[in-house]
């Protein structure tokens, strides 16, 4: 079994001499043909797809009526069931692009399948509903709430929280059984959250807090809504600030940090495609 597993590892990173005179597609036309395939997968899967549009549609409705997003903490408290519902709504819809499929996949890459193409594609065709979902879930949220930040602002730093948590989506899809990697996407983003909003009034909290991606969710949804308060709330804005520790800078380093966490994830992600292989 350690003799099987070490050729499966060593298959995956070193070159292998074809000896069966094939001429295997090259990575940019399997990463093509992968691409048609996935989407025609996902145009099946349309009534699926209106379904998680429906209930972000739901979620929006419910949060926004929920949230008071107040001229006291600039929204720091209120936002926090945003970035539960998104993550936990995106991150469990993300398993589905990994986990079912993965004997198939097993069975294409022994036959010279690349491993790079088969993850970039189903990562290209998720990014339509990265891009998607959150104006889905704005349409309402953004109703019911009517905060004093832009709709692109708000836009922006969602896309990059749903970038963020569908790579840990791929990581839990790829690592766990569909059970435990379902577990996993609805624990981490509750307790994670609930870690960053403790932070706001625990000094002891923020340094645990700065490595997790919802204290920059947090950080960015709060400048976005601070910038939009001039005249007499100047003084307000300054003294919230700095009692969060939030820079009126540092939106777009939130931004970027949200990128990393998408990035980072992935890279894990991909490596884990190439190492684990479970036999059923």
């Amino acid at each position: 079994d350690t003799q099987l597993k070490s050729n499966i590892i060593g298959h995956s990173f070193l070159g292998r001499r074809d000896l069966s005179n094939r001429r295997t597609p090259s990575a940019v036309l399997q990463f093509k043909y992968f691409l048609q395939r996935i989407s025609k997968q996902r145009l099946r899967e349309a009534k699926l797809q209106a379904t998680d549009y429906a209930i972000l549609l739901i979620a929006g409705a419910c949060v926004g009526t929920i949230t008071k997003i107040g001229d006291s903490d600039f929204g720091a408290f209120g936002y926090s069931y945003t970035i539960i519902a998104i993550s936990l709504l995106c991150q469990i819809a993300a398993l589905k692009s990994f986990a079912n499929d993965k004997l198939q996949y097993w069975r294409e890459r022994a036959s010279g399948m690349s491993s790079l193409a088969h993850f970039m594609a189903k990562d290209t065709v998720d990014h339509f509903n990265t891009l998607v979902k959150p104006a889905v879930y704005l349409s309402m949220f953004y109703f019911f709430t009517n905060p004093r930040s832009t709709f692109l602002d708000n836009y922006i730093v969602l896309v990059c929280l749903v970038y963020c948590v569908t790579g840990m989506g791929y990581g839990f899809a790829i690592l766990l059984r569909p059970e435990s990697s379902q577990l996993f996407s609805v624990l981490l983003p509750v307790c994670l959250t609930l870690i960053t909003t403790q932070s706001l009034n625990n000094n002891g909290l923020k340094f645990i807090a700065n490595f997790t991606y919802p204290k920059w969710a947090l950080e960015a949804l709060v400048i976005a809504n601070a910038k939009r308060y001039y005249g007499v709330w100047l003084i307000s804005r300054c003294m919230a600030l700095y009692k969060y520790k939030y820079s009126l800078h540092a939106w777009k380093l939130c931004i970027i940090i949200l990128l990393l966490f998408g990035v980072v994830s992935r890279a894990i992600a991909f490596i884990a495609l190439l190492t684990v292989h479970r036999r059923r």
